[in-house]
């Protein structure tokens, strides 16, 4: 009975090939050499480096820098934000570079803090944890920026309309 068990056992060990240490080194090294060279880290995917002894609730960067590191994964070209954003935008006969939020004219600070906080379709809510509310006011107010400032002239004239 005990043969029965152990001839299988024994054929199944010798069917499998232990590669010895110097030749699974070679491989590892050939492996490694034939590997494509990685190009440099997108900036969203940087983290800029953290001082213990600092505020973490402060933030450390403009408004655009947070940008690109909190909401760059999506919101930067290529991300799936900007492509439903852009299919979004040219269903609206907007030119497709509006899918874009940094090239939005028309975010509001208020607006954009909603949508982060509440989420909207695709996008889902960031807590507190995600982005504080220092790093969101920074960011909305980054995105906010291409908002052109009300005219008291251009209200005058649309009044006189």
């Amino acid at each position: 009975m005990k043969a029965l068990i152990l001839v299988p056992l024994a054929l199944g060990l010798a069917a499998c090939s232990i590669t010895p240490t110097k030749d699974r080194k070679a491989d590892q090294q050939a492996a490694s050499a034939a590997a494509p060279a990685a190009g440099p880290i997108p900036t969203y995917q940087m983290r800029p480096p953290v001082d213990a002894q600092a505020n973490r609730l402060a933030p450390a960067a403009d408004g655009k820098t947070l940008f690109e590191q909190r909401c760059g994964t999506c919101h930067l070209p290529w991300g799936m934000g900007t492509n439903l954003l852009t299919k979004q935008q040219v269903a609206l006969g907007r030119p497709p570079a509006m899918g874009l939020l940094s090239n939005r004219t028309d975010l509001t600070a208020d607006y954009v803090k909603t949508v982060v906080r509440q989420g909207k379709n695709a996008m889902p809510p960031l807590t507190k944890v995600d982005v504080t509310d220092a790093e969101l006011d920074r960011i909305a107010a980054y995105l906010a920026k291409a908002q052109p400032a009300p005219d008291a002239s251009a209200s005058e004239s649309g009044a006189a309309q």
